[in-house]
């Protein structure tokens, strides 16, 4: 009885290897199969309209946050002005803009970015405007834009892949979770006239969700707005590679491309006091820019950093750095007039 169990044991062994190597051999070539459809059914959907598709596919993306969205209205060759940035310049209208220039804009802005996800974005918009030049071109530079890191860090989620100049880049990045569900969005989105499309000008008024969190009314976060906090970037000395890799990057944009370089407003208790460190930093940014400005032709810096009297009215701010419509209309003023002197 113990020989025949014995000499039973090393006959079954190769049979259950093999049947072990078979199954896995089938699961592997099911994921690859699967994994292979699927990049190829996002590659040709285009899920956030990239352009990158060979089929003909319905303009647009479906309503989204704006990360996803820049590579779709980036390359919209109606817009031959596009405002870049955060949410420091997010108020700005594209409307407004088109209204007192003739160029109609799109905002290109993603709240919570850096110069890193910026500057992409921008070649993204340069690169998808070589047969309809761009005409004007808006950058907010707030204190990020002032970092001496080379590496321009970004501490927030953004989607390089999407808007990268490497299709194998783009191609790697399609097996993702999240297009998992947004597959079955676009469909809908392509299948029917219907559905709903984002907005193509990308403008985004946060006025609601901050009166929603009590920013126009909570007393703790009106008081917080009168206390001082540091600004200016805190580089004193240099360098500024920010601006400089926005000058090299703008010699790829035709030389007639009206550049505006906005320094946004603060509310006065964010404003550096005179002879302290943090103004000197920002003497050092704003000269930074100003050097960039002097020598590109029809670049403009406008600098909202100076002591007016909207910018010492509490009510006209959120918080420090967010400020409400009155302003922007001021500032859409300001650069409209910029765009045109900018000769």
């Amino acid at each position: 009885m113990s020989s025949s169990t014995s000499s039973s044991e090393p006959a079954g062994k190769p049979a259950d290897s093999a049947g072990w190597k078979g199954f896995t051999t089938t699961l592997l070539a099911a994921a690859a199969l699967f994994s292979a459809a699927f990049i190829t059914a996002a590659y040709l959907l285009d899920p956030y309209d990239s352009g990158r598709s060979p089929l003909k596919l319905r303009e647009g993306v479906r309503p989204q946050g704006p990360r996803t969205a820049l590579a779709s209205r980036g390359r919209d060759p109606q817009f031959t002005g596009a405002i870049f940035g955060n949410s420091h310049i997010q108020l700005i209208s594209p409307e407004e803009l088109k209204a007192r220039t003739g160029v109609p804009f799109v905002s290109l802005i993603a709240p919570a970015t850096r110069p890193k996800e910026t500057l992409l974005t921008i070649d993204w918009f340069l690169r998808h405007h070589r047969a309809v030049p761009p005409q004007a071109i808006v950058v907010g530079v707030d204190d990020f834009w002032c970092t001496p890191d080379p590496s321009l860090p970004n501490d927030k989620p953004f989607p390089f892949w999407l808007l990268s100049r490497s299709l194998p880049e783009y191609l790697g990045k399609l097996m993702r979770y999240d297009l998992l569900e947004e597959i079955p969005r676009r469909i809908t989105y392509l299948a029917s006239s219907r559905a709903e499309r984002a907005r193509p000008d990308g403008y985004w008024d946060y006025e609601a969700g901050y009166r929603d969190q009590g920013y126009a009314t909570r007393p703790d976060l009106r008081e917080k707005l009168e206390k001082p906090i540091e600004s200016g970037g805190g580089n004193v000395d240099g360098p500024f590679p920010a601006a400089t890799a926005l000058e090299a990057l703008m010699k790829s944009a035709p030389a007639q491309t009206k550049l505006v370089l906005v320094r946004p407003p603060m509310y006065v208790s964010a404003m550096p006091k005179p002879g302290t460190p943090a103004a000197a930093a920002e003497a050092a940014c704003l000269s930074a820019y100003a050097d960039l400005a002097a020598r590109r032709p029809h670049t403009a810096l406008l600098n909202w950093r100076l002591d007016r009297a909207e910018l010492r009215d509490s009510e006209l701010f959120f918080d420090h750095t967010h400020y409400r419509q009155p302003i922007a209309r001021l500032l859409e003023a300001d650069i409209a007039k910029a765009i045109r002197s900018a000769e």
